[in-house]
């Protein structure tokens, strides 16, 4: 080869920008290794089981032909290649694909794998539909809890409202003690100092608050003929019986 000539048009004109002789060489790499690749590929001894497949695969896409004997005793019978099959012509058309086992597992193992993927399925809606209906349970019992808590405190109000009913009803007739202690608004805890108070109010707290509020509003219809619900005293018991709706909230609703 000749040298090159530094002073020449040809040698000035070169690019000869940083950089790109790296770049140059690292394509030519490149390349050098993918021809590499594709004629070892080419050169490589396929292995039996490819071979196998490759013959496989080249006779199944192959149609049957006259030396085939089964074809050959299906065309004596008046068979036509892409006729169904049948009497009627309503059987198959296609041959019944083959399923190769290819594997080293054992017979039956793909039945298994498969009914043990349907089984964790199952498994893991069973688990869905649980939780489903535990988290319907929790919501029926917060509901639950809810409306007993409103009665509850419904109750509380009528039970105070009665109290204070009973306190100027005893009041007004000259009763200074009540018949029970919780008939009336309870008082202080600093002002309970008599012995016998405190034993009264120990029974009462055994009651319940519907119990309460069902001997005091019987205890105020019987006494002062007053009805808590309808907020109306009457004459007497003919005439709270008579124009009373009834006898209880549940009653006036």
């Amino acid at each position: 080869e000749e040298e090159e000539d530094y002073m020449s048009d040809l040698f000035i004109k070169q690019d000869v920008r940083p950089g790109l002789p790296m770049v140059r060489r690292v394509k030519e790499a490149i390349q050098k290794e993918e021809k590499q690749k594709e004629a070892n590929e080419k050169n490589r001894q396929k292995s039996i089981k490819e071979e196998e497949k490759e013959r496989r695969d080249l006779v199944l896409k192959s149609a049957l032909g006259n030396e085939n004997k089964g074809f050959a005793l299906l065309q004596k019978m008046g068979y036509k290649s892409g006729q169904a099959l049948g009497k009627s012509g309503e059987g198959i058309v296609e041959p019944i694909p083959l399923n190769i086992k290819t594997g080293r597992s054992g017979l039956g193992h793909e039945e298994l794998k498969k009914r043990k993927a349907e089984e964790k399925l199952e498994n893991y809606r069973q688990k869905l539909h649980m939780k489903k209906q535990a988290n319907e349970q929790a919501a029926d019992q917060f509901r639950v809890r809810f409306k007993t808590k409103q009665e509850e405190r419904k109750m509380e109000g009528d039970l105070r409202k009665s109290q204070r009913a009973c306190q100027q009803l005893d009041t007004q007739k000259d009763i200074d003690i009540p018949k029970e202690t919780w008939f009336w608004i309870e008082p202080e805890e600093e002002d309970r100092k008599d012995e016998e108070d405190k034993e009264d109010e120990c029974k009462g707290a055994d009651l319940s608050v519907s119990e309460k509020l069902h001997i005091l509003t019987a205890y105020l219809r019987e006494e002062h003929f007053y009805c808590i619900w309808c907020g109306t005293t009457y004459e007497d018991s003919e005439d709270l019986s008579s124009n009373c709706p009834g006898d209880s909230a549940a009653d006036h609703d």
